[in-house]
């Protein structure tokens, strides 16, 4: 049975493969400290739960310290040709889209297929979506191998490409993620309860419904990571207000939480991989245009999941 563990070995032995690749690169100006680094995040997906947490916590420590002190840095890129670039894009056409598409493609097929076949029993059913959309990947990068004519290698050298333009960012939803659970632990969400409980008298379905979409994206524009903001924001509102006040359903008010809270990660400069990396990646003027792009369908959508949310939690 595939488990999650499986999944972070996948993701290490990405991670490993691009610290080789930038190790063994003679010509990448900082090579031994980016592979470090690399190597480094590696080492916790991989043999994160057989070491103790001081020493992956030092290892974290490190990579902070790699990154902060200018550790990180692009290796050389040859990139093919415009000539043979338009002579592929032309070969392949639309058929381009059919790697992207076929991730939540077969994303979607298997865990319908798992979760509706018992007998199937091949992926741990608590993490069926996770480890779904990974063999998806790995499906869509053979595809992707076959349609483009390219070798594996030619996939790590172009993750290696990606990870090393995003650099440093690339952790931010990691960390922020757990920055959320830290807040949690130190008792922010209870601190947050005890306010709202004093100052925030909800007696209406539809405020409490209101005050705590609107917290879910405001705490994650604040964190830069929905992920950060939910069980802050779930243990100080959702579960006083909308649960035990006005039971709600608990699976629904999370869901429907959780995308207020990616409605705040299209506003917020804090989610760096994805406002700040594409402006960079796309050689962008303006720092902030993705977010300006992006606000009106965030605001919009925020709207949307208030009224979902109050229609659907309470039925």
């Amino acid at each position: 049975m595939l488990t999650l563990t499986h999944l972070y070995w996948l993701v290490g032995a990405i991670m490993a493969l691009v610290a080789v690749l930038t190790l063994l690169d003679p010509q990448h100006p900082r090579r031994f400290r980016s592979g470090l680094f690399w190597l480094s995040y590696a080492a916790i997906f991989v043999i994160g739960d057989h070491l103790p947490t001081s020493v992956v916590g030092a290892l974290v420590l490190g990579m902070a310290l790699l990154a902060g002190l200018g550790g990180l840095a692009a290796g050389p890129y040859q990139a093919l040709p415009d000539k043979l670039q338009l002579a592929s894009l032309e070969r392949l056409g639309k058929k381009l889209f059919v790697p992207a598409l076929a991730i939540p493609g077969f994303t979607l097929l298997l865990v319908l297929v798992m979760g509706q076949i018992p007998a199937l029993n091949w992926f741990d059913p608590k993490n069926l979506t996770l480890l779904s959309l990974g063999v998806a990947c790995v499906l869509a990068f053979a595809i992707a191998c076959y349609l483009t004519r390219e070798s594996p290698r030619q996939g790590g050298l172009e993750a290696k490409r990606l990870l090393e333009a995003i650099g440093w960012a690339f952790l931010l939803p990691h960390l922020l993620a757990t920055l959320g659970l830290l807040f949690n632990q130190a008792g922010v969400g209870q601190i947050i309860a005890a306010l709202s409980h004093e100052y925030l008298q909800l007696d209406s379905r539809l405020a409490a419904v209101a005050a705590y979409a609107l917290a879910m994206a405001g705490f994650t524009i604040i964190m830069g990571n929905a992920f950060a903001a939910f069980p802050v924001i779930t243990a100080g509102l959702g579960i006083p207000l909308l649960i035990q006040q006005h039971d709600a359903n608990p699976a629904v008010m999370a869901a429907i939480g959780m995308f207020c809270g990616y409605c705040g990660t299209l506003l917020t400069p804090m989610a760096a991989n994805f406002n700040i990396v594409p402006v960079a990646l796309l050689g962008l003027k303006d720092q902030h245009a993705v977010i300006k792009a992006q606000a009106p369908t965030a605001l919009l959508l925020l709207a949307v999941n208030i009224i979902l949310l109050d229609q659907l939690a309470f039925l």
